[in-house]
């Protein structure tokens, strides 16, 4: 195995480096005041919108994309370097047209939709003229298990009638979203995991209700995290997306690429509290020296060195395992780097907080962000006990 960049990643990096300092980080804070100046704190800010008019120019759009000829035809060993450039800032991803869910929701439409489907809903999300939400997780059930999903896909006619509550629908908020990947049971009766289909509702048909917009450790998304309440919602069956009965196969199929996106900007993350710790740790004084003299921060900094190397290494070789094996064969390895990935991050984050005092709790930094993120994605995409349970089953099968 070989994870020598190869020549178009190291183009791209280049290219996405300084794209990234001199435009997306100063740009950080402006996004933030914009969005507190909106009406709508959902809206895109004009900061965000002149980022993206940037990177289409510098051709630095739709990298993650791979199927169909469509984005930059990077293999996951190629784009996982891009991702941990972008991973360093929170609104890198928005920047490039990188960012969950559309990210994940574009890979299933392009994979599972068909020709009219990706007229419709595919080509203006690859061009980021609008917004999608992807609704799976229930209130009422643990939705890390996906088989207890309780909405409902009821076939009448020539419409299928949906009924559920779900939340945590990431970018149900943002006036661009035109677009929910809807998953529910359409045969409760049926084979476990043939159960589930998913199905593409515009958010314009009658009976669908925004409850309310859920923060995550006090912190508001500026897409939304709505919880939503489906309400015999009516649409064509030819939204369908696949077949019925392939909903199980398609969340699969969703989560596999988008954990490895997941954990390189994990490992962006950690190396942008590393390089504030270290700063702060030189610039502070207490006690009579700078904080980088005192053994405790230093093995912090140490240790923050050899596990963001270690996670970095363990996401190439996932990555190599997806392009060379596929994901079926990479699926213990891609349970792993959703766990180590996002613990290790967290766990880096929580040292720079630490150094930085009062400052690293408040907002004046980015570290309190990152903190929240790092450990809410420890929830999201599938909790990381759920990822352990797997690595454990696949590792005791090979001893059976």
């Amino acid at each position: 195995m070989d994870f020598a960049y190869s020549d178009r990643t190291r183009d791209l990096a280049v290219r996405l480096e300084s794209f990234m300092t001199d435009h997306v980080l100063p740009a950080e804070k402006i996004y933030d005041e914009q969005i507190e100046a909106n009406d709508n704190p959902h809206e895109q800010p004009q900061i965000m919108r002149d980022l993206q008019k940037t990177a289409r120019d510098l051709g630095l759009w739709n990298l993650f994309m791979t199927h169909d000829g469509l984005g930059a035809g990077l293999t996951n060993l190629e784009y996982a370097p891009l991702a941990e450039i972008v991973g360093r800032s929170i609104i890198g991803n928005e920047a490039i047209n990188c960012s969950a869910p559309d990210t994940g929701n574009m890979e299933i439409l392009a994979m599972y939709g068909t020709e009219a489907q990706k007229a419709q809903w595919l080509k203006p999300l690859l061009d980021c003229s609008i917004r999608s939400a992807f609704a799976m997780t229930e209130p009422a059930v643990a939705s890390s298990d996906a088989t207890n999903i309780t909405s409902t896909i009821r076939r009448d006619g020539d419409h299928y009638v949906l009924n559920g509550r779900k939340w945590y629908t990431s970018g149900i908020l943002d006036p661009d979203c035109k677009l929910i990947i809807f998953m529910g049971k359409s045969d409760p009766d049926g084979p476990t995991y043939r159960q589930q289909s998913m199905i593409l509702v515009p958010t314009d048909t009658p009976g669908i209700e925004v409850i309310r917009d859920l923060p995550m450790f006090g912190f508001k998304d500026r897409l939304g995290h709505g919880e939503v309440q489906f309400t015999d919602v009516r649409v064509p069956v030819e939204n369908m997306l696949g077949e019925e009965g392939d909903g199980f196969a398609i969340a699969q199929g969703r989560l596999g690429p988008g954990r490895m996106h997941y954990a390189m900007r994990a490992v962006g993350m950690a190396e942008r509290a590393l390089d504030m710790m270290c700063r702060r740790a030189q610039e502070r004084v207490a006690f009579g020296g700078p904080l980088a003299s005192r053994g405790v921060v230093r093995e912090w900094i140490a240790r923050s060195r050899i596990e963001i190397d270690q996670i970095r290494l363990l996401v190439l070789y996932s990555s190599w395992l997806m392009d060379t094996q596929g994901n079926a064969a990479a699926r213990s390895e891609v349970a792993a780097i959703k766990v180590s990935a996002m613990e290790v991050a967290h766990k880096v984050v929580d040292r720079a907080v630490q150094t930085y005092g009062a400052a690293g709790v408040s907002n004046d930094t980015v570290l309190a962000r990152l903190h929240a993120i790092t450990r809410a994605l420890q929830i999201a995409d599938g909790p990381n006990e759920v990822h352990l349970r797997t690595i454990a089953r696949l590792e005791v099968k090979k001893h059976s």
